[in-house]
């Protein structure tokens, strides 16, 4: 496509002597919940459905995009389709958020709610609705993590780093770790993806967070293989896929990376903490990426012994299902647990 892009540059922040407990190194976080959509998600649905829209011309059908989510997959794909002038259907799973459906109209898409969780809706997309279509369309499929030009479009966060100088030469020399929220893996196979085309950056490990409640990676690597779970039940909607694509296993097993788990009102607790110290809304699926800032340090550990001028990068990833409302719902779940704990 001869148009730019859907996503935008976005901020990299240090927030080290802003938390409450003294980290061993600086952290920054790179902001991409500054993304129009919401989330990291346009970088690569913007790049996937360009890309796809080029070969999808030359068809001389009707064109429309057509993407399954837990929801932020879906608002980069509305997004990036009302970009570049095409109409978008997204399925949605019934545990998501009113506010993501709103958002997705607002946007011009039309949506479908079926399926217990986000393989459910995948399914539903792809058997019920994508094969029953008139031939005069032609369907430009969105898999929300499960390809390679999302990959290379989410890794260019890390492109933007050292291309934008947001680090200096020195401090990327001083780079010692990448964190990030695991899903589907779609954003940590881009992470292994930028990480690997820059020279300065290509042996920096990466520290993966999931929940208890959705373990596909932790099932995936204990197993040696993909996984598929039975059932899926997390406050972290974005991160509730029943399997890990198969290219985050390879990237496991090739670039060094840690893996740890942790509760989903950790998760949960990491957002809340994040929006009492800027003021953003985000999921629980990036807090708890962002739950090694502030409640989870210890984690950094994974990363050796730190000294203070190194860094850490946090992918503050976003995520538009939750509402000032459902924030201080999850703020009294927190709470609750935490009085029931001291007791």
């Amino acid at each position: 496509m001869t148009q730019s892009q859907p996503s935008v540059k976005t901020s990299l922040i240090e927030i080290t002597k802003k938390l409450a407990k003294e980290p061993p190194c600086r952290i920054f976080l790179k902001c991409e919940y500054e993304q129009p959509s919401g989330s990291f998600k346009l970088r690569g649905m913007g790049h996937l459905i360009g890309t796809s829209l080029e070969e999808a011309s030359k068809s001389g059908k009707k064109i429309e995009v057509f993407s399954s989510s837990g929801g932020n997959a879906g608002l980069a794909a509305a997004y990036a389709s009302k970009h570049y002038g095409f109409p978008c259907t997204v399925v949605l799973p019934v545990s998501s958020k009113p506010v993501v459906i709103e958002k997705l109209e607002g946007l011009g898409a039309k949506v479908v709610v079926h399926g217990k969780h986000w393989g459910e809706a995948d399914g539903y997309l792809r058997d019920d609705v994508i094969k029953h279509l008139d031939d005069s369309i032609y369907p430009v499929y969105c898999h929300p993590f499960e390809h390679p030009l999302l990959w290379d479009g989410h890794g260019k966060f890390i492109d933007e780093i050292v291309e934008e100088k947001q680090l200096t030469p020195e401090e990327l020399s001083k780079v010692k770790g990448v964190v990030c929220s695991v899903g589907g893996g779609g954003l940590y196979n881009g992470v292994v993806n930028g990480l690997e085309r820059n020279e300065e950056l290509k042996d920096v490990p990466v520290l993966a967070i999931e929940t208890h409640q959705t373990p596909t990676f932790k099932v995936a690597v204990e197993a040696g293989k993909v996984v598929h779970l039975n059932e899926i039940n997390t406050l972290s909607t974005s991160l509730g896929s029943p399997y890990v694509s198969e290219k985050s296993l390879s990237n496991y097993k090739s670039h060094k990376t840690s893996l740890e788990v942790i509760d989903d009102l950790d998760a949960v607790k990491g957002m809340i903490d994040f929006y009492d110290l800027t003021g953003n809304l985000t999921e629980p699926a990036c807090g708890a990426s962002l739950s090694v800032a502030f409640d989870k340090i210890q984690l950094l550990k994974d990363f050796g012994e730190l000294e203070k001028d190194d860094i850490v990068i946090i992918v503050a990833c976003g995520g538009s299902g939750v509402s000032a409302s459902t924030l201080e719902d999850y703020r009294k779940l927190v709470n609750e647990r935490d009085a029931k704990e001291k007791i």
